[in-house]
């Protein structure tokens, strides 16, 4: 009897590689001459990026700087969840990002009903914020991972635990 085969399906990013990007940007802020004067800054609060700066061009600036550092440290631009542009004290406008964290229910409920679909003879589980598919085949689970590829969840997926 064949032995059963299985991977899971996550949704996180790697936070020291997102803090190294973070780290590289607010280098980029200092030195830049357009940012100058602005009081553009972007660090950590907690679980989230704060970006402030004097101006809500200056912040989108200031994201845009950001989002350029971490596709070259090849992270997911799908890992940000960005908030609106509000405004601050003195002035100033403040933009709040969080990382996302795990596969929402409604996403996990999406993709085990499009595995289904697809006629796979694998089984789909969700297991609190990821999926753990298995089969017998390790053939059908690549055509998994293909199919989930292919079909965009605005998620940074991720394969691991593949046994």
């Amino acid at each position: 009897m064949a032995a059963e085969n299985s991977f899971d399906v996550v949704a996180e990013v790697d936070r020291q590689e997102v803090d190294n990007a973070l780290n590289q940007a607010a280098k980029e802020l200092a030195q830049r001459f357009d940012f100058k004067g602005t009081d553009a800054s972007i660090r950590w609060s907690g679980d989230q990026i704060v970006i402030e700066a004097n101006s809500e061009e200056r912040v989108m600036a200031a994201l845009d700087v950001l989002q350029t550092r971490m596709i070259k440290r090849k992270l997911s631009q799908k890992a940000l969840d960005v908030g609106e542009v509000k405004p601050a004290s003195k002035g100033h406008s403040r933009l709040e990002i969080g990382l996302v964290a795990g596969i929402p229910k409604d996403k996990a409920k999406e993709m085990v009903k499009l595995i289904k679909a697809s006629k796979l003879k694998v089984t789909p589980a969700v297991q609190d914020d990821r999926l753990r598919i298995s089969s017998k085949s390790r053939d059908a689970l690549q055509e998994v991972q293909a199919l989930l590829r292919n079909n965009d969840q605005g998620l940074p997926l991720q394969f691991t635990n593949y046994k």
